[in-house]
């Protein structure tokens, strides 16, 4: 099934994003932790991409195995960043044989070690050019792409950083998922400049629960999100409890993930961390709101 039949049916939707294993020896327990989040019947869920493309196979099938077992749509993340257009188009017709019918087109992080001038090498730019690859393709797919609420690290200005994002659209981006964030309010004013500039397509609201104090230092230089003073408040009081801290970061996910509801955002996407536990403990606390 096509997302864009689920993010623009105006139901709520709630999703899950996992990740493959980063070795070949952690593949089982990867998959049965993908399996149990599947078992949960969400609305949909993603697959993350191989740091480096290095274990990009299991993206695959881990994809493939969910949507034939369980039945749940998935979305299968592609990135371009450093690879030759061969491997690109290798991971495109893997896509195709497969049946995956959902791509997220992204850039991918900058390898480590990596410099600036290493750029002009590069067949993929920005993922705006492997969308265009992806519609070159032949294949059907519905694509989706990334945004960033609180603007991209590498943008200048949050004018730019939407000014791209309208050339994802018009490339053949389908629907937008954003990176993280804590405070809603932010969400909501990117949302209002979205439409401003004509971006009409579905935004799907990407909430990461933190569940040990550990998260925020790489929450924020993942994405330079901005943390609420009440969030830091609950992890200065239960940072130094592993448990509490766990119940205050899905409490505060859930919290947010209502007050976008309320607000008439529909589609909400977790960044569960293959972690079965978390993406339950939140499927749950929104059960009467989601219908399961």
């Amino acid at each position: 099934m096509k997302l864009t039949n689920i993010l623009n049916s105006g139901k709520i939707s709630l999703s899950f994003e996992v990740f493959p294993p980063k070795t070949d020896t952690s593949f089982e327990n990867v998959m049965a932790a993908t399996e149990e989040i599947a078992s949960l019947s969400p609305s949909f869920m993603s697959v993350t991409y191989g740091a480096g493309g290095g274990t990009s196979k299991y993206t695959v099938d881990i994809a493939s195995n969910i949507e034939r077992t369980y039945g749940v749509p998935m979305l299968a993340h592609l990135t371009c960043v450093s690879s030759t257009k061969e491997t690109v188009r290798t991971r495109i017709a893997d896509m195709k044989k497969a049946g995956i019918e959902n791509v997220m087109a992204l850039r991918g992080d900058i390898p480590v070690g990596m410099k600036d001038d290493d750029r002009s090498t590069w067949k993929y730019l920005h993922a705006t050019d492997l969308i265009r690859e992806l519609k070159e393709s032949g294949a059907d797919f519905c694509i989706g792409g990334a945004c960033y609420p609180e603007v991209h690290p590498e943008s200048e200005c949050q004018k730019d950083d939407i000014a791209y994002l309208k050339e994802k659209v018009d490339a053949g981006c389908s629907f937008l998922t954003t990176q993280m964030f804590f405070d809603n309010n932010l969400f909501y004013n990117f949302m209002y400049k979205l439409r401003e500039a004509g971006i009409t397509v579905p935004v799907v609201a990407g909430i990461m629960p933190i569940t040990n104090a550990g998260q925020v230092e790489r929450a924020i230089s993942l994405s330079g999100s901005f943390m609420p003073q009440r969030f830091k408040s609950i992890v200065d009081r239960f940072g130094s409890d592993p448990a509490a801290m766990k119940q205050a970061g899905i409490a505060y996910a859930t919290d947010q993930i209502i007050d976008l509801f309320a607000n008439g955002i529909t589609n909400v996407h977790v960044y569960s961390m293959n972690k079965p536990d978390v993406a339950r403990a939140i499927r749950d606390n929104l059960s009467e709101m989601i219908g399961k």
